[in-house]
């Protein structure tokens, strides 16, 4: 009976506490986002692992507008010596009073968060994130990033409540070499 309190305990204090961490997330997009200043190619430098970028390296994401006002998402990158592309669409449900959160989708009609969470005022750099802490992304303009840029971009990720010991760090090496 003793070794059932502690189990006991525990699941009473488990939901408080999962609640606690979703209160310390904050996916909320930037106030204000220049979609003509952020289209074009940016490169992904750091992301959370996931199943549909697992092993891609040299990862570049296009956006491109579109005639109806949606924009072309072409997401590229290399895995075990092969060019993969993803293609999709996005679209700004509400871009006069939220226009830093785009809706992303890859499949059909189901669609997914996509913030921009914090953005230089050179459109350089950015740091994006979905409606879950599971998807967390650093982009670039160029390949490479300096360092105490990276410092400032993983400190407002942590500060909104992501892991970024979960980041995974892109190989841009074929990117960089291209560049020059």
């Amino acid at each position: 009976m003793k070794s059932l309190i502690p189990l006991a305990m525990a699941a009473i204090m488990l939901p408080g506490l999962a609640r606690a961490q979703s209160a310390a997330f904050d996916n909320s997009p930037v106030r204000s986002l220049d979609l003509s200043r952020y289209l074009g190619t940016w490169y992904e430098i750091a992301r959370f692992d996931h199943s549909f970028e697992r092993g891609l390296e040299n990862v570049t994401a296009e956006y491109l507008l579109r005639d109806d006002g949606k924009i072309d998402v072409i997401n590229s990158g290399w895995k075990e010596g092969k060019y993969k592309v993803a293609e999709g669409k996005a679209r700004q449900p509400d871009p006069k009073t939220d226009p830093a959160h785009l809706e992303v989708s890859f499949f059909l009609f189901f669609y997914s968060d996509y913030n921009v969470l914090m953005i230089d005022e050179g459109y350089d750099v950015a740091l994006v994130g979905s409606g879950s802490p599971k998807y967390l992304w650093i982009l670039s303009r160029t390949p490479a990033v300096p360092t105490e840029v990276l410092e400032s971009l993983t400190a407002e990720a942590e500060r909104r409540g992501y892991d970024t010991s979960r980041l995974i760090w892109v190989d841009q090496s074929r990117n960089i070499t291209d560049s020059l």
